[in-house]
């Protein structure tokens, strides 16, 4: 369906999580878009780190992609997309101005995989509630044209995501932004894998929430145990209810209580330098 219309719009814009650029991009969206104007949104920037959205959103932009950074809850920086729309088209606005179709409309086709906040963005940019929106995958069924103004039209798209993960890093990077059911892994090695991650890129953040020593010997596992003890999550004999700090954990970082992290790094960068 994306493929067919393709050819009725002038840019692709791909909506991506700030705190996982690269494991929220669907792959197949270069092939899909070749060849058309691309714009880059990185949303949830008030979750991610801030050090680490500048180093991607450079990234992007060496890739030849406009990019603009927004919080899709707030509002903050939706007020950029439609300028970065017509800067990124503005060869293709001057063309249109010479042959007499200045008043022609700039239409644009958005994707993102699901949960990535793309029809809370989209509603912003529309100034009312056109596209569906919700803290839960799959509520975009169909494509629907939705107006931003006089002369921009949006193509709201389904999230989709593809065949299979590249990774099994991948599809554990999904799940604990919540772009997939973290139901379908299981929970206590997400978490246990998520708090080793913690541990080596943001240890003042299990410091600062848990009050655990982020020992780089000790497994994930073994920091999750901690992390439920200092909480006081026992179960019978006073073992560690595993199952519960799990959960906390989870919906804490989805919270933003951990602090604002970033769990990967651009490919050219540091990878001590953010996640």
């Amino acid at each position: 369906m994306m493929e067919e219309s393709l050819s009725s719009v002038d840019a692709l814009c791909e909506i991506l999580d700030a705190r996982i650029p690269n494991a929220s991009r669907n792959p197949e969206i270069d092939a899909l878009a070749s060849g058309k104007p691309r714009l880059v949104v990185l949303n949830r920037t008030d979750l991610a780190d801030p050090a680490a959205t500048k180093q991607w959103k450079a990234w992007f932009e060496r890739q030849g992609f406009a990019v603009i950074e927004t919080d899709a809850r707030s509002g903050k920086g939706s007020n950029t997309f439609a300028p970065a729309v017509r800067t990124l088209l503005a060869g293709q606005i001057e063309r249109w101005r010479e042959k007499g179709q200045s008043g022609r409309k700039i239409r644009v086709m958005v994707a993102g995989i699901p949960n990535v906040g793309k029809s809370t963005l989209i509603n912003r940019l529309a100034g009312r509630k056109a596209a569906a929106a919700g803290d839960r995958p799959g509520l975009t069924r169909g494509k629907q044209w939705i107006t931003v103004d006089a002369g921009l039209e949006l193509l709201d798209t389904p999230g989709i995501l593809w065949p299979k993960f590249d990774s099994q890093e991948t599809g554990e990077l999904l799940a604990i932004t919540n772009a997939i059911k973290a139901e379908i892994l299981d929970r206590e090695a997400l978490a246990a894998g998520f708090m080793k991650r913690l541990c080596r890129y943001y240890p003042q953040a299990l410091r600062d929430r848990y009050r655990i020593e982020p020992d780089p010997e000790k497994s994930g596992y073994e920091l999750l145990e901690a992390a439920a003890g200092k909480r006081g999550f026992l179960i019978s004999g006073g073992e560690a209810d595993l199952e519960r700090m799990a959960n906390t954990l989870l919906t804490e970082y989805h919270s933003g209580r951990l602090g604002r992290l970033t769990l990967e790094s651009p490919p050219e960068s540091d990878p001590s330098a953010a996640l």
